[in-house]
């Protein structure tokens, strides 16, 4: 049942994400809009990680259901990142996602990409290969946030 919900609020958030950018009134609307895709894709990511690291029985079902939501979230945030949005609200981001902006993309390109791995190995229903996935998507996500995110 989480799961459908779940997937339920990703499909609003995709069917919204397309106008995005048109859709903030202002700066702090966007912030709040990235930051909630983001975490959402972080819940659903970390229950992957449960079962990566054996705190959780693997469930290849959770498994495929979790990765798909990361995916389908890993491609939302992007649009929020406007000009403007780098102060105001409750915004961790750095600078360098403006002045160091191809980077930045690029580094949201490998993320999609990745996500996109996990979703294949986690249809594969082999742990390995999900563990496998999981830790380049994760080393990903790490190297984004070292560069471009305020601790």
């Amino acid at each position: 049942m989480k799961t459908l919900a779940s997937l339920a609020g990703a499909a609003v958030l995709i069917a919204l994400s397309a106008p995005a950018s048109a859709q903030f009134a202002k700066p702090e609307d966007a912030i709040k809009y990235r930051q909630s895709a983001l975490s959402v894709m972080g819940t659903h990511f970390g229950r992957l990680g449960e079962m990566v690291k054996g705190k959780v029985p693997f469930d290849a079902k959770a498994a495929q259901d979790n990765a798909a939501v990361v995916a389908e979230m890993a491609k939302l945030p992007w649009a929020a990142f406007g000009p403007g949005t780098d102060k105001g609200g409750n915004t961790k981001a750095k600078p360098e996602i403006w002045t160091e902006h191809a980077k930045f993309k690029a580094g949201s390109d490998k993320l999609i990409a990745e996500a996109d791995k996990l979703v294949v190995a986690s249809k594969t229903g082999n742990l390995d290969a999900l563990k496998t996935s999981f830790s380049a998507t994760a080393d990903t996500c790490k190297s984004c946030h070292d560069g471009f995110k305020n601790k």
